[in-house]
């Protein structure tokens, strides 16, 4: 059993139960969808357990794209699945999450590129989508930003979007509250009993929790919950970065589709009345650190040079730092413990689990209640990097 333990305010929202039949472990967006599923399938007595307040992890400062634009199909199907949930938000449950169907465009500038998108393109429509292939011209015209002569084509999804995480994470919660769950905030889980390869207890800041099955949602904190246990979760924390423009007395920025450069990371989409900017560094040394800099900003300043010049050197108001919590192969761990019974996780969403996170609670609340899902998940296991019967993940739209 190992310990992870740090200062908390010592205020908290609601008394620790003594047993749970479920214990999920983390209050981010994922959680709180595994949490809300569980409960909304008639799971009895499930406690969430938070470490700091809900969403306010990797949680807090996503970018808050949702699409089902991959190129490997058990990623569509689980975006795609997703995207139609946080479509239907408003309408199934009475509260606003500001989805706007604005669309993902992805920019191609080596024919590599380009055949790659051309891949994603028949297999997301044969799967039910309807992204297509555009001409530099027809992205500049998606797009006024971007410079035509600089690409090769590009991939538009109509269909995707961007939704407000916030408002999702407050949704699951006040939901979930009504059927019965216990959220226990700034609640910081120090152990993991385990006997005779089954999960017994958890142990917590604040006292014990007798259960027998524990849900592991710890986004970059994971490794050190599945270390309690002997479970290996290749998840590793890494910072990401991004800005707001600064008005410039000038027009409002048009509606553009959330826009990303395949070959440097970059990417950009209307953020209220302004721009969202930011690149995924590459060189960005793994920790837990999140404080801001903009030590990013040349590398942004350098890519939109080649593909949208006029977001080059545009002065930032604010901006913010968070956490991408990456797996070896950048896709998520979905899954059950072999060893360990009851110990089941899903986390490692690399970037990804704001806009997976509606079909991925319900994928836990089946596997709890060992039922089919509307997928076979079995590709997102942990044991894919141990073991070589289980399927390869291949993503090509990946930032």
């Amino acid at each position: 059993m190992a310990s992870l333990l740090t200062d908390l305010t010592p205020e908290h929202s609601t008394d620790l139960p003594e047993s749970a039949d479920v214990v999920v472990i983390g209050g981010g967006v994922i959680g709180m969808s595994v949490a809300y599923h569980l409960v909304e399938a008639g799971v009895q007595n499930v406690v969430l357990l938070e470490r700091g307040a809900l969403g306010a992890g990797s949680s807090a400062k996503p970018l808050g794209g949702v699409r089902g634009t991959f190129s490997d199909p058990n990623n569509i199907r689980l975006g795609r699945h997703s995207l139609a949930k946080f479509r239907d938000f408003e309408s199934t449950h009475g509260i606003d999450i500001s989805f706007r169907e604005v669309g993902y465009l992805f920019l191609c500038r080596t024919p590599e590129e380009l055949a790659a998108c051309e891949a994603s393109v028949e297999l997301q429509n044969s799967l039910g989508g309807n992204s297509r292939m555009v001409s530099p011209h027809e992205a500049q015209r998606i797009n006024p930003y971007i410079a035509p002569g600089a690409l090769l084509g590009a991939q538009f999804s109509p269909e995707d979007g961007l939704a407000c995480p916030r408002s999702v994470v407050d949704g699951y919660a006040s939901l979930s509250k009504e059927l019965g769950l216990v959220i226990a905030d700034r609640t910081q889980v120090t152990g993991i009993e385990a006997s005779n390869g089954s999960v017994e207890s958890v142990q917590t800041s604040r006292g014990t929790i007798r259960t027998t099955s524990v849900i592991c949602c710890a986004g970059a904190w994971s490794a050190s919950i599945g270390n309690m246990v002997g479970v290996d979760l290749p998840v590793v924390p890494v910072k990401r970065q991004i800005g707001i423009t600064r008005p410039d007395g000038g027009p409002t920025p048009p509606v553009i589709p959330f826009t990303l450069d395949l070959g440097t990371t970059m990417y950009f989409h209307n953020y209220d009345d302004q721009l969202l900017l930011g690149i995924s560094n590459p060189g960005q040394e793994k920790g837990f650190d999140r404080d801001f800099s903009f030590d990013w900003v040349p590398d942004f300043n350098a890519s939109a040079e080649i593909c949208a010049p006029a977001l080059s050197d545009r002065e930032l108001e604010h901006g913010w730092a968070g956490l991408y919590e990456n797996t070896p192969d950048r896709n998520a761990l979905i899954g059950a413990s072999e060893d360990v019974r009851g110990f089941s996780y899903a986390t490692g969403f690399s970037g990804h689990g704001f806009l997976q996170a509606p079909g991925v609670g319900e994928i836990m609340a089946d596997l709890h209640l060992g039922r089919e899902s509307f997928m076979d998940a079995s590709g997102f296991s942990a044991e894919r990097f141990s073991c070589q019967n289980v399927p390869q993940l291949n993503e090509v739209h990946i930032i």
